[in-house]
């Protein structure tokens, strides 16, 4: 999308200045500033130790994160018997194979 945006901003910089427009060529400037922010942003969201993800990348019963060897996490908690589930925080049952609340093996 950030390649996209500062596409789209030099595009319009080129069409402003080849019309005779040069204050409205301005307005590629700021695409082009959005861009850069948004990449610098989503770089550092992907590649920081706690990093935001809208859905799970790999279970925890899967392959791990590649990207825990990048920041040192390791998200493999304890086994639990009963008490509170390690990845939510949930009450968990005795009997239970799974959390109630976040859908993880126990």
């Amino acid at each position: 999308m950030s390649v996209i945006m500062a596409l789209f901003g030099v595009g319009w910089m080129v069409f402003a200045f080849y019309i005779g427009a040069g204050a409205f060529a301005l307005f590629g400037l700021v695409f082009i500033a959005i861009a850069v922010a948004q990449a610098v942003y989503s770089f550092h969201n992907a590649s920081s130790e706690n990093r935001f993800s809208e859905f799970d990348i790999t279970d925890g019963g899967e392959e791990p994160d590649p990207l825990n060897k990048i920041s040192g996490k390791n998200e493999q908690p304890a086994p639990t018997d009963g008490g509170y589930c390690p990845y939510c925080g949930a009450k968990a049952e005795s009997g239970y194979s799974f959390c109630r609340r976040c859908g993880r093996k126990l």
